[in-house]
């Protein structure tokens, strides 16, 4: 299905544009786990250390923001690609 899928994407596009669109599906794919593990670290730092709470949160925050900055930029290189 999905290598059918691909074929026919082939087919009416060149491989840079196939590619660039692939690139920017595994950006985000990556940014969405990234953001996750930060999440899931940050509740267990807390749930472990409340009173550390919101020097964890304020940490968690930048990390995420970094994710989603490098994720976007990613989507933008891509973008010019197409």
């Amino acid at each position: 299905m999905l290598l059918s899928v691909l074929l026919q994407a082939t087919a009416s596009a060149g491989l840079a544009e196939l590619g660039a669109a692939l690139g920017a599906g595994l950006a985000v794919i990556g940014a969405g786990i990234g953001i996750g593990k930060i999440g899931q670290s940050a509740m267990d730092g807390i749930a472990r250390q409340p009173e550390a709470g919101g020097d964890i949160r304020m940490s968690m925050i930048i990390a995420a923001a970094l994710v989603e900055g490098a994720a976007l930029f990613a989507i933008v290189v891509c973008g010019f690609i197409l």
